[in-house]
């Protein structure tokens, strides 16, 4: 299994809807399925956090007077 945090939004998007469609299907063990919720609700969080990333860049698009994009602003991480 590749560690969360080194996978990008699709890796992580794709494995959370394997892990969905395994739990939902109901043939899993108990403890596997504990697992598989932990792993799952950390690849949420992975995929918030880089859905969070992504919206701060698209919000420091510049735009001239016309609305046409400039330039990007690179993004304070105060």
């Amino acid at each position: 299994m590749n560690k969360v945090e080194e996978m990008s939004f699709e890796q992580a998007m794709a494995e959370l809807e394997q892990l969905v469609g395994q739990l939902e299907s109901g043939n899993v063990p108990l403890e596997e399925s504990i697992k598989l919720y932990e792993r799952g609700d950390a690849l949420k969080k992975h995929c918030e956090t880089k859905l969070a990333e992504a919206e701060e860049k698209v919000a420091q698009i510049t735009k001239t007077a016309d609305g046409e994009a400039t330039g990007a602003v690179p993004a304070s991480y105060d």
